[in-house]
Formats: structure tokens, C-alpha cells, sequence
């Protein structure tokens, strides 16, 4: 499958630039990381086209959890692929980051996928598909990931500040 990267307000785009030279340079920077640390590039891992601030779709094999590009939220294409020995073991490392933006998970077993929903801590979780949004969900991380929710009734609560009103009443019938 290729990822089509160019003008995202084109036809048929599925990856825009990135925002603005310093978030360019920044993604840059964790995929430079990512290959000292030892983590094999499989796809990408250069800047794409000479113009713009366009990076190629990059994926990272052989990841351990203490490089940089695993620990960090890197906002930019690039995909890092851990291996893993049996489902507590993806739970105990995905939960032990800092970050719980959104996982996404891929299994042909509604009972893995259960047990992960359930388990991870991560405020939005795609189940046999990756980034997919409507207005009607939450959208919000847990932990260090964003500031509340966004979209959905439940991001109204970022607009609302809770207040207590306690009055003394003369004579109150309850009393």
C-alpha cells in the first residue's frame, strides 16, 4: 500500500506537509534518532520532494521501548513496530509511556481487541483501521496527551467551569 503525499487539498491526497519548518526539522530530527539509535528505516526516512515541507511515510523496524522514536508522540509519518511475546506484555509497555493520544490495534480476534480497548490507556483506539475521525467522538489523550476532549458533547465540559452554591435559608421546611 503507498501513501499518496502532496497538496493535501488535492483529489486522492492522503499526507500533507508538515505545518512549518520547525515541526519539519523536529520530525526530522526523530527519524535521524531513530536510525542512530539502531532501528532499521523498512520505508521512507528522508524528506519527499525538494520543495515544501513534505516528509516520506517512514516505518521503523526492530524498535526497543527506550529509543526516542518509541517514548515520544513525534506528530509526523513515521510508524515504529515493536514486537511483542503475548497481550499483557503490550499492555504493560504501551501504559508504561508518558502518552495515551490514540492506539490502534490489528486483529482478526474481537476478544484481543476487548481486552485492549479495555485495557490500554489511550483516549481513542482504532480497532482494524488507523485515523479515522467524525465529529460525534471524543477526540483526547490521557496522561501527557492533550488538554481534555475535543469534539463531541463531552468537549462542551472544556467551556464549563463547575461551581458549588451553598445558601442559608431561614426556617427550611426540611429542617
Amino acid at each position: 500500500m503507498r501513501r499518496v503525499v502532496g497538496d493535501p487539498f488535492q483529489k486522492g491526497v492522503e499526507q500533507g506537509p508538515q505545518i512549518d519548518l520547525e515541526q519539519f526539522e523536529k520530525v526530522m530530527s526523530y527519524i535521524k534518532s531513530g536510525v542512530e539509535s539502531g532501528a532499521t528505516v523498512e520505508t521512507g526516512g528522508a524528506r519527499y520532494g525538494d520543495k515544501g515541507y513534505y516528509i516520506q511515510p517512514t516505518v521503523f523496524s526492530n524498535v526497543q521501548d527506550n529509543m526516542l522514536i518509541a517514548k515520544d508522540e513525534i506528530f509526523g509519518p513515521v510508524q515504529s513496530i515493536l514486537k511483542f511475546k503475548d497481550l499483557s506484555e503490550v499492555i504493560k509497555r504501551s501504559n508504561a509511556t508518558n502518552y495515551g493520544l490514540a492506539a490502534g490495534v490489528f486483529t482478526q480476534n474481537i476478544d484481543t481487541a476487548n481486552t485492549l480497548t479495555r485495557a490500554l490507556r489511550a483516549g481513542t483506539i482504532w480497532i482494524n483501521c488507523f485515523d479515522v475521525f467524525d465529529a460525534a467522538i471524543p477526540f483526547g489523550g490521557y496522561k501527557m496527551s492533550g488538554h481534555g476532549r475535543e469534539k463531541g458533547v463531552y468537549s462542551l465540559n472544556n467551556y464549563l467551569q463547575v461551581k458549588a452554591v451553598v445558601t442559608s435559608l431561614e426556617d427550611p421546611a426540611w429542617l
